[in-house]
């Protein structure tokens, strides 16, 4: 979710529903050489009263010292680790989702990360994914060693690296790991609409959900999350016209946040927005080229604001899928043993998203 779930994108789903909105993630390394783009990225927003934030890293002494300075510095009170990313150019050099494989490493970071965030009473949980393919699997392990460390919670993105979005995630696999911890655990995967939670939280018993690409374009999925776990049914289906309102608001926030910059941030979302409504080619282009609120405010009102929400699209994936990967790039002899000893990984760090 790097580039979406800024400040403005936050504020508006918190504004839609209860729940914890967590900040794109950023980088150890970034955050402690004091990186611009990282910084810009710990923006908050006006209704975030607990200020939560993802956080990568590679080395116990860096990610330490990068709580210490959530912590302090921008008064952070939950940091998510998380070693999901399937991104190539991040787990060849050993980062990211691979990165669990190496079980003292994994654990150290993770240690290092609670011990900083124990001495200002902030919680640190942890993010992994199933493993790095079927024949290395390391969830079990890792959300042992996360709970052993002192992580608070887990989560599960329940696919492997190889697999990266594409599929339907392995719930099989959350409900394997609830019966494994004692911390509670997190669910996440394929959570398109409020009745797919609660069908998760049914079959694995996991004590909530982690909600990614199915909000994109819907921050109002959060409304009827909200009202599904408080026994209420509730499915939204706005009119066009109403997305149409979401939208200005959308832009109205990243501008209050990001300055005039925040209408050319606001041209990635038209298309998730716009799914599946009955918005023609040429309209979708110039929203997805806006400079100014002018030319959004003559755009939007050219839409057919009775226009119905699209049924069809309900329980359809959002976002990046793909195509499974025949092989996840790694080091060589990544596979060899499952430790790392004081290894140098810190170019996993490197050009990823925060730093």
């Amino acid at each position: 979710m790097a580039g979406v779930t800024n400040a403005a994108f936050r504020q508006l789903c918190a504004e839609q529903g209860a729940g914890l909105y967590v900040c794109e993630m950023i980088t150890s390394r970034g955050l402690v050489y004091g990186d611009h783009k990282t910084a810009e990225m710990l923006r908050f927003a006006d209704v975030e009263e607990v200020r939560s934030v993802q956080l990568y890293g590679v080395d116990p002494a860096m990610i330490g010292e990068a709580t210490e300075i959530l912590c302090e510095q921008f008064g952070v009170n939950h940091v998510d680790l998380n070693f999901g990313c399937p991104v190539p150019k991040v787990t060849r050099k050993g980062g990211g989702g691979v990165l669990p494989w190496k079980c003292d490493r994994f654990s150290a970071v993770v240690g290092a990360a609670v011990e900083a965030g124990d001495r200002h009473g902030v919680p640190v949980t942890v993010k992994t994914r199933i493993g790095i393919d079927e024949d290395h699997i390391t969830y079990l392990d890792s959300a042992r060693l996360a709970a052993d460390a002192g992580a608070a919670a887990v989560c599960l993105h329940a696919r492997t690296v190889a697999e990266a979005y594409a599929g339907h995630s392995h719930w099989d696999a959350i409900a394997r790991l609830v019966e494994a911890v004692d911390v509670p655990v997190l669910g996440n995967g394929d959570i398109w609409e409020a009745s797919d939670a609660l069908e998760m939280v049914r079959r694995t018993s996991c004590a909530g959900v982690e909600v990614g690409r199915g909000c994109l374009g819907r921050p109002w999925l959060f409304r009827d999350l909200a009202d599904a776990f408080a026994g209420e049914r509730t499915r939204t289906l706005p009119t066009l016209g109403e997305v149409a309102a979401m939208i200005r608001r959308h832009a109205e926030l990243l501008v209050r946040y990001e300055g005039p910059h925040g209408l050319v941030d606001m041209r990635k979302h038209m298309a998730w927005y716009l799914k599946g409504y009955p918005v023609g080619g040429t309209t979708r282009h110039a929203l997805g080229t806006i400079s100014t609120f002018e030319e959004l405010d003559s755009l939007l009102a050219t839409l057919d604001a009775d226009a119905p929400f699209p049924v069809k699209e309900l329980g359809r994936p959002r976002g990046r899928q793909g195509s499974p990967r025949r092989k996840v790039v790694m080091p060589m002899g990544w596979l060899d043993g499952r430790t790392l000893d004081d290894a140098d990984l810190s170019e996993a760090e490197m050009g990823v998203s925060g730093g």
